[in-house]
């Protein structure tokens, strides 16, 4: 082997040993970058994963509270109507009574409404067919405590379901002031209260 020869030899051993140290590193470099692919690979799934069960978590909570929030809204409504069904009932059973214990009502009424002055007192066509015959002398009776009260049956008829409506007249006798009496009226006006009787009554813990 010549000289030259052996010098190109020794120049292609040297570019072989680069060669393959430079491979080498080349290789050890992409397993670093694999490895760190695959660790932050895992760690993006292992973030994935976690707000995957947290977004199931918030559903599942949003889901028990829209439950709950339903289940009280209908517990609620299921209440009131039992307890306005009661207070119908028992509006209701006011006209049912016999009559005697009913006008016996109507007359406490007419202490607790009627003004101290002279009107008339209109009932339904049902409660003035029925008026006993000495309810004029019992109507006085009830209004003795006002000096001018006064209260005569009108000739006329009112339109509601049991109770009543007092008229006073101005001084030219035109309508100035009417009084509703009726069952209906005096149970709107006491809605709340009755309701909250009711509700304690029923439902007290």
């Amino acid at each position: 082997m010549t000289g030259l020869e052996k010098i190109l030899e020794a120049i292609h051993g040297d570019a072989r040993l680069v060669a393959d140290r430079i491979l080498e590193e080349a290789k050890q470099q992409a397993q670093e970058i694999m490895a760190a692919a695959e660790s932050e690979a895992e760690k993006k799934a292992a973030q994935i994963a976690e707000k995957a069960e947290n977004d199931v978590k918030d559903i599942v909570s949003r889901s028990e509270s829209a439950a709950a929030l339903q289940e009280r809204k209908i517990l609620l409504e299921t209440k009131q109507e039992l307890i306005s069904s009661i207070i119908a009932k028992a509006r209701k059973s006011l006209e049912e009574l016999p009559t005697s214990e009913y006008m016996e009502i109507i007359l406490s009424m007419v202490k607790q409404y009627a003004h101290n002055q002279a009107g008339k007192i209109k009932f339904s066509a049902r409660d003035k067919n029925r008026l006993p015959a000495d309810f004029d002398t019992r109507l006085k009776l009830a209004l003795s405590d006002r000096p001018f009260g006064a209260l005569t049956v009108s000739e006329g008829t009112a339109n509601v379901d049991g109770g009543f409506l007092l008229i006073y007249e101005d001084e030219e006798g035109n309508p100035s002031i009417e009084e509703n009496c009726s069952f209906d009226a005096l149970f709107a006006a006491k809605k709340d209260i009755l309701q909250d009787k009711v509700n304690s009554f029923l439902f007290r813990e």
